[in-house]
């Protein structure tokens, strides 16, 4: 075991060896002092790094940072007491001593950083020269409390501004302070006022208050672009900005408020003015992100004052394209002159954005000539209006400020069609240029306000055109066939809802439509897009040609069920896949119309639904859509008993069950020679053929024997299914097995209902919650292992 010494005796040890130690360490230390004199003339090498020290708290601010904060607080503090020595003290002291105390204070403040400087004390220094400049502000103050107070207070203002402006800028070129950050900028600041303040003081009108603003900031614009990178270029540039904007936006009001042209040439000579500094800049700037934005408004200024010159005395519907105007013009002297790259990317955007604004002006009526017919869905075979105008508004008001808007649009499309060269943007400048062209097409009937079948002629022709366009290789090299493809759809569906006031308009637009898609159709690189709107177009056709022969709508679904059956027929001989996919779902929507159009009727109904499962039937036939034939047998079922239905039958197992034991002895045979077919396909149409319909009947029935035979024929089918783990038996069994019974169960649990109290259904709710709650991993458990029970059935 270890000895363990005495307290005492282990403290005598303890010093000892503490005594040792300290001797060590001067010895060592000695050593060291002594081999650092002998390093510079032995090449020996660098000695080691000393230790590491041990982990201090990380500091959260560095010595500089706190230094700056500690002079930053302190010269806040000494301007706010020098300020409420000004303004609250300085009544006690006469008019020497005030000015004695408050010069003296201000010519030491100002003095002071000299010193400090040749010390190397450049924060300290910052802090006062920062007091000295507000000190500089208290004696412009007082000066005008004491001495000028007669003077008016702007006036005074803006010369005082201007002097401390040229007082501060003094200080801050001397070759002593030179070296000071605070006074240039703040030279610069107070530079912003005279000008503005001046304009103000003499009472100058808006225009020259403007002009004083853009003066101001093309002064601090040449400081910005002749300052070395610094302070005093940043407080320039936002100087510049802060001016330039605010005198930009007060010209462009003023030229959009002239009233005549020579007020529109004063706001548009400010405009030009403002346009030359941010040219000037965006010339000497050497920043390519920075030109280009400074072009840009260099663009829009030269526009809006050109536009403003001419909209006073030009109507109100000709302001838009005089600016387009000039925006061209623009495009054309982009074009022609020397530019720089940034420069000419700056203007060629500033184009860009003039025809956008025009475009976007326009889109207005052409949203009114291509949604408003839609309106006629509501006034179908109303009659005739009177013009293009009355067929498109439909109620809607017109829009008489747009009548120039073709015009706008054709010169953007001309635009882009001849102004844009560069091979990345040509696709896209012509595609641009041909949906404009359609788009100024459209709306000139509506502005000109030509008679309804002249409107109709010219949205038929255009579809026309469009679809012929599109099987030109000219034009599909330059455009693509796509975009003319949509234009071509939506040009014909605005002629569609277009023909609607007037019988005779309704079925010859629609065969014109119908023959002029299938037409198109025979080309197989046009299928997909054109087989879906020739079946629309015919299925609409069939409901207008039996509403115009009189029929009945039960009736016209057998003609719209024509559709369908094409369909089907188009469908199989399709080259590719999204071809077929597209028919087959056109088709589907038209058999959808057909079905619903013989609703009203049951015998029609169920000729209808009969048909449509033919048409099924016959598709199923191809291999690749063997799953049709599931809905072939629904839609079959379903005719079977909605026939049942229209003939009164109030038997319907005298003509299910015949059909039922055929099917399920199939279904047997079938699944004795193939055991993995499906028992949803063996017996589930046997099954549903006759459960279905009957467990209809039985809720119209009011004697009890046809409950009692159809719940023991669910009981039994649901047995069978259990025995030989089959879904379609233990399913449709136990789903009919459930309804028969609560049919039956129906009269007591009303009568229950009346008989307990109104707590009881809330509190039994609440204890299946909490049983439920409680069970609830359980549960979960079992629903798992019935799934997977479930799934393992055939």
């Amino acid at each position: 075991m270890t000895h363990l010494p005495p307290p005492a005796e282990e403290l005598r040890l303890v010093d000892a060896e503490l005594w040792q130690l300290d001797a060590r360490r001067v010895q060592l230390l000695t050593r060291r002092a002594w081999l650092v004199g002998q390093l510079p003339a032995m090449p020996h090498p660098s000695p080691l790094p000393p230790p590491a020290a041990p982990a201090l708290h990380r500091s959260e601010a560095t010595a500089p940072r706190v230094q700056n904060v500690l002079l930053l607080l302190g010269g806040l503090l000494l301007t706010i007491a020098a300020i409420a020595f000004t303004l609250v003290s300085w009544g006690h002291l006469g008019i020497a001593g005030r000015s004695l105390v408050l010069g003296a204070v201000t010519v030491a403040a100002l003095a002071a950083p000299l010193p400090l400087l040749g010390r190397g004390l450049r924060s300290t220094a910052e802090a006062v020269a920062g007091l000295a400049l507000a000190l500089t502000v208290l004696d412009a103050y007082a000066l005008h409390a004491i001495a000028l107070t007669g003077v008016d207070a702007t006036g005074y203002a803006a010369g005082a501004s201007a002097v401390l402006a040229t007082v501060w800028t003094g200080y801050g070129l001397l070759r002593r302070t030179g070296s000071l950050r605070l006074p240039l900028p703040a030279a610069l600041a107070a530079a912003q006022l005279p000008l503005l303040l001046g304009a103000v003081a003499i009472n100058a009108g808006q225009y020259e208050i403007t002009g004083a603003l853009l003066v101001t900031a093309a002064c601090d614009t040449v400081v910005a672009l002749r300052a070395p990178a610094g302070l005093v270029r940043i407080t320039a540039t936002v100087a510049a900005y802060g001016m330039g904007v605010w005198g930009t936006l007060g010209a462009a009001w003023l030229s959009w408020s002239a009233g005549d042209p020579g007020a529109g040439a004063y706001a548009a000579a400010l405009l030009l003015f403002a346009a030359g500094i941010a040219l000037a800049a965006a010339w000497r700037d050497r920043a390519a992100g920075h030109a280009v934005g400074l072009s840009l408004a260099v663009g829009l200024l030269a526009v809006t004052a050109l536009g403003g010159i001419v909209r006073p005395v030009l109507p109100a519907t000709w302001a838009v394209p005089a600016h387009l105007v000039f925006g061209i013009a623009l495009v054309a002297a982009v074009g022609a002159g020397r530019l720089p790259e940034p420069v000419r990317r700056g203007l060629a955007l500033a184009c860009a954005a003039v025809e956008g604004l025009a475009v976007l002006w326009a889109l207005p009526l052409l949203a009114l000539t291509l949604l408003g017919p839609a309106g006629w869905a509501a006034r179908v075979w109303s009659g005739a209006p009177d013009g293009a105008r009355n067929a498109v508004s439909v109620g809607t008001p017109w829009l008489p400020q747009l009548q120039t808007a073709p015009l706008v649009l054709a010169a953007v499309a001309a635009v882009l069609a001849l102004a844009v060269r560069t091979s990345t943007w040509r696709p896209r400048a012509l595609t641009g240029a041909l949906v404009l062209g359609w788009s100024a097409l459209m709306v000139v009937p509506v502005v000109l306000d030509v008679p309804y079948p002249a409107a109709l002629a010219v949205e038929a022709l255009t579809t026309a055109g469009l679809l012929a366009a599109a099987t030109r290789s000219w034009v599909t090299e330059r455009t693509g066939v796509l975009p003319t493809l949509i234009l071509a759809l939506v040009t014909s569906a605005s002629l569609a809802f277009l023909s609607l006031p007037t019988r005779s308009a309704t079925v010859g637009v629609l065969t014109a439509l119908t023959a002029l898609f299938t037409a198109l159709s025979l080309k197989e690189r046009f299928t997909a897009v054109t087989i879906p709107p020739a079946l629309g177009y015919g299925a609409v056709l069939a409901c207008a040609v039996g509403a115009a022969a009189g029929w009945a709508p039960q009736h016209t679904a057998l003609l719209v069920l024509a559709v369908p059956a094409v369909a089907a027929l188009l469908a199989a001989r399709a080259a590719d896949a999204r071809t077929t996919v597209v028919v087959e779902m056109t088709g589907a929507a038209a058999g959808l119309l057909g079905v619903v159009l013989a609703v009203s009727d049951p015998a029609m109904l169920a000729l209808a639904l009969s048909l449509s499962a033919m048409i099924a039937a016959g598709t199923a036939v191809r291999a690749d859509r063997r799953p049709a034939a599931y809905v072939a047998t629904a839609l079959f079922a379903l005719a079977a008993w909605v026939r049942l239905a229209a003939w009164d039958v109030t038997t319907p197992e005298a003509y299910t069950v015949p059909l039922s034991v055929p099917g399920l002895v199939i279904g047997a045979l079938r699944r004795r020679r193939d055991a993995q077919a499906s028992s949803w396909t063996a017996y589930g149409p046997g099954l549903a053929a006759t459960l279905i319909p009957s467990l209809a009947a039985v809720w119209t029935d009011p004697y009890p024997i046809r409950p009692w035979l159809l719940g023991t024929t669910a009981l039994l089918v649901t047995l069978v299914g259990a025995r030989h783990r089959l879904q379609a038996p233990l399913l449709l069994g136990g789903g009919v097995l459930i309804l028969d019974a609560l049919h039956e169960l129906a009269p007591y649990l009303i009568q229950i209902t009346g008989i307990l109290p109104r707590w009881m259904p809330p509190a039994l709710a609440g204890l299946i919650l909490l049983a439920v709650g409680a069970t609830y991993e359980q549960r979960l458990r079992n629903v798992r292992q019935a799934r997977d029970v479930f799934g393992r059935m055939n």
